[in-house]
Order: C-alpha cells, then sequence, then structure tokens
C-alpha cells in the first residue's frame, strides 16, 4: 500500500519541529555575520581609466588593411599586456610590493567599457590607499612601455584612481551574506524536521496504529487511576488520615 503524505501532515510537522527550524535558521545567520563582521578581512576596489586614441588605432588599422573591429581587438591585446609579468613586475619593483606577478594579476582586472575606446584597470586591496596607487601605477607603466611594445603611442590616462574619504569595502557584503545564510538555514532546518520525522517511528496514537498494521482500531483502552492519583506525599496524608479515624471509632 503506497503511503500519501496530505498537506496537513506537513504543517503539523513544521509546527512540531518551528523550535528547532528557528534555532537552526538565526544560528546560521548569527554565524555569517560573525564572521563577515569580524573574521573576514576587508577588500577595497580602486580603478582608473585610459583611453585609447581611435586616431592612432585607426591608422593602424588602415596601414595593416583590418576591418572596422580593429579598435576593439587591439583593445583586447592591450587588456592582455597590462596584467602581463612584463607589466606587473615593472609595477612591483618600481612600487616595492612584497608580492609577486601571479598574485597581483589576481587582484587586477581589466574591461572594456562597452564598445568605446576606454578601458578601466581595477585593483583589489586590503588597504584602499595602496589599491589606489597600484591602479595608478599600472597605468603609468603601461603607457610608457607600450610605445616600445607595439611602437604607437596612443594611450592617455582619462581618469586616475582617488582616494575617498571614507573608503566603502566591496568584499565582504554582510547584508547579503546573512540573507543567503537565512535562506540555507531556513532549508536546512526545514530538511532536518522532516528527516527526523522520517526517521521517527515511535508508536504514539492510534493513528500510528493504523499506519502500521492497515488495519482498523476497533477500540482503545484508556488509562484507568486508581487510588494512585496525587503526588507519593498526598497518597501518603490520605493513608494517615484514614488510620486515625479508624482509632477514634
Amino acid at each position: 500500500m503506497e503511503e500519501t503524505i496530505s498537506l496537513r501532515e506537513l504543517f503539523d510537522t513544521l509546527k512540531k519541529r518551528m523550535t528547532l527550524i528557528l534555532v537552526i535558521t538565526i544560528l546560521a545567520a548569527a554565524i555569517s555575520g560573525a564572521v563577515s563582521y569580524f573574521v573576514i578581512k576587508p577588500i577595497y576596489k580602486s580603478s582608473t581609466q585610459i583611453l585609447v586614441s581611435q586616431a592612432a588605432a585607426g591608422e593602424l588599422a588602415s596601414l595593416a588593411g583590418l576591418s572596422f573591429d580593429a579598435d576593439a581587438k587591439y583593445i583586447e591585446t592591450y587588456n592582455v599586456i597590462m596584467k602581463s609579468p612584463y607589466i606587473l613586475d615593472q609595477v612591483i619593483e618600481e612600487l616595492k610590493l612584497d608580492t609577486t606577478p601571479e598574485a597581483l594579476n589576481g587582484s587586477v582586472s581589466v574591461a572594456q567599457e562597452g564598445q568605446s575606446q576606454v578601458v578601466t584597470i581595477s585593483v583589489q586591496n586590503e588597504d584602499p590607499a595602496e589599491a589606489v596607487i597600484i591602479a595608478n601605477e599600472i597605468a603609468k607603466v603601461f603607457q610608457r612601455e607600450i610605445s616600445s611594445l607595439m611602437r604607437i603611442d596612443n594611450i592617455h590616462i582619462l581618469s586616475p584612481a582617488e582616494l575617498p574619504e571614507i573608503p566603502v569595502p566591496v568584499k565582504p557584503q554582510p547584508v547579503l551574506n546573512i540573507a543567503i545564510a537565512l535562506v540555507v538555514g531556513l532549508m536546512a532546518g526545514v530538511g532536518l524536521a522532516f528527516l527526523l520525522e522520517y526517521m521517527n517511528n515511535t508508536i504514539k496514537t492510534e493513528q500510528d496504529v493504523e499506519k502500521l498494521l492497515e488495519l482498523p482500531v476497533l477500540g482503545i483502552i484508556t488509562t484507568i487511576n486508581d487510588d494512585k492519583t496525587g503526588s507519593p506525599k498526598q497518597r501518603k496524608q490520605k493513608k494517615v488520615r484514614g488510620e486515625t479515624v479508624g482509632t477514634q471509632g
């Protein structure tokens, strides 16, 4: 016989395990908040923008006989060069940074702004001031070295990175982390509640007997409390009073 679970049984299970679900949900949110605020170090981001001169790039495109999208292809090449060890080694040496080109590469991102000739160089660092310095230095070194690498001079620093008065970290995001932890904790609590209910095979009511034996219950025997009602102290007091009355008679 196939067992079916009604919505009422689902709601009863959730109601019975509501305390467990709430504890797990609140605990997950509290742990996420504590880790986000006190364990994970904040990461700051700083960006500088450079402009690839369209005239210079267009001149190269005409000399090479390339198509109209040659500018974008050159910008993609620039993006790779900016994150190359050739550029990053010089940045590390000039700023005397205690890092490697590979580690610095992981904190640098380069992106073209839409279909324009503007390229944004972004640097993430635990120190907001150092992020500003590294971003500006990468732009300067690239502007200086690209002329010797590709025999062109079409790079202009459009907007250097600046340190804001109140730096705001980009990572972690405590509110988002707590919200995610609430959802995950709620799902874990509900899942654990149904798991415990599924593993609970004790028989407590006549409905449990019907489910187990697949037979209707014809009758039940109630518990009969004789003279054993009340606490042991109360029963002892009743016995003493009865013996006293018998003696006086």
